[in-house]
């Protein structure tokens, strides 16, 4: 299609099944070593803001553990329950993140208000532990970046979801520790306002990811109806083209076509014409499946 960015190729499906799983148990035993970092060092200070972003870690780990679940069923083959195949569930874990990402908000919003509200209480940070939050802040972004990455390359909206909810959790870690940070200098209200600056970071991020993945479970359309019929009325033999939808997200997506031809075409000659119509719009637009139905003109 004239103008638009090439799409990365995304490998065939039994294979693109592994590399996600691959990408996904590598990122569940980084994200339980910083989780047992911020364990550590909440432990040792007794700082809310440090436990609060452990718990949201221990969500990083929950989502790994859910995407291994989801992808395994979505990389099964089409059933009679479910002829279209079950990609959709892999979708539906990405929005299940934004449910993750609810709660933490949430909790996020409701200890600022508590802290506002009566407990000042100062947490006591070392210099070591605002290392080892740090060496975690690191790996956090490295995370993020990698499975952003990885989840383009895979057309992927579990990992690129995953990966939005990971980078919240980057921006939960650099508040609290220029909370601590202030707290060091007798800012003893800088840990909460920062608590609802991140949340409200964190309620950005979860619009994100429902913009990608409710059209997709709506069946919105993914390819304008304009695109496909300039596609396909350049087939030779095609004179007019309707009845135009599709569906589906990047890696997955379908589209039904209705095709006017010469009444006096035998079938043979009207056959051809279809299956040239749906290679031409299969190979351009790089969809997974085109039906094509076939009028006289």
């Amino acid at each position: 299609m004239p103008g638009s960015p090439p799409r990365p190729e995304v490998p065939p499906s039994p294979e693109r099944t592994v590399q996600i799983r691959r990408v996904l148990v590598g990122l569940l035993f980084a994200n339980l070593a910083v989780v047992l970092a911020k364990v550590v060092v909440g432990l040792a200070s007794h700082s809310l803001a440090v436990f609060g972003d452990a718990l949201h870690s221990t969500v990083d780990v929950l989502n790994n553990i859910v995407a291994l679940v989801v992808i395994r069923v979505a990389a099964q083959a089409p059933d009679e329950d479910h002829p279209y195949g079950h990609s959709k569930f892999e979708t539906l874990g990405a929005l299940a993140i934004v449910g993750f990402l609810s709660i933490t908000c949430f909790e996020l919003v409701r200890g600022a208000i508590t802290r506002l509200a009566g407990d000042h209480a100062v947490p006591n940070i070392t210099d070591v532990q605002l290392v080892i939050l740090v060496l975690g802040l690191g790996v956090n972004v490295f995370v993020a970046w990698y499975e952003h990455r990885r989840g383009e390359a895979l057309s992927s909206d579990l990992l690129v979801s995953d990966a939005a909810h990971t980078r919240s959790d980057v921006y939960i870690s650099v508040g609290v520790l220029a909370s601590l940070l202030l707290a060091r200098l007798g800012w003893w209200w800088a840990d909460p306002v920062v608590g609802i600056v991140i949340a409200l970071l964190i309620v950005r991020v979860a619009y994100e990811i429902g913009q990608r993945t409710v059209p997709v479970l709506v069946d919105q359309r993914a390819v304008p109806p304009q695109v496909i019929e300039a596609v396909a009325g350049g087939v030779d033999g095609v004179r007019n083209v309707y009845d135009i939808r599709s569906r589906g997200g990047d890696h997955m997506r379908y589209a039904e076509v209705t095709i006017a031809v010469d009444r006096e075409a035998n079938v043979a000659d009207a056959h051809a014409i279809a299956d040239a119509v749906e290679h031409r719009l299969t190979h351009d637009l790089q969809l997974q499946h085109v039906t094509v139905h076939i009028e006289p003109c």
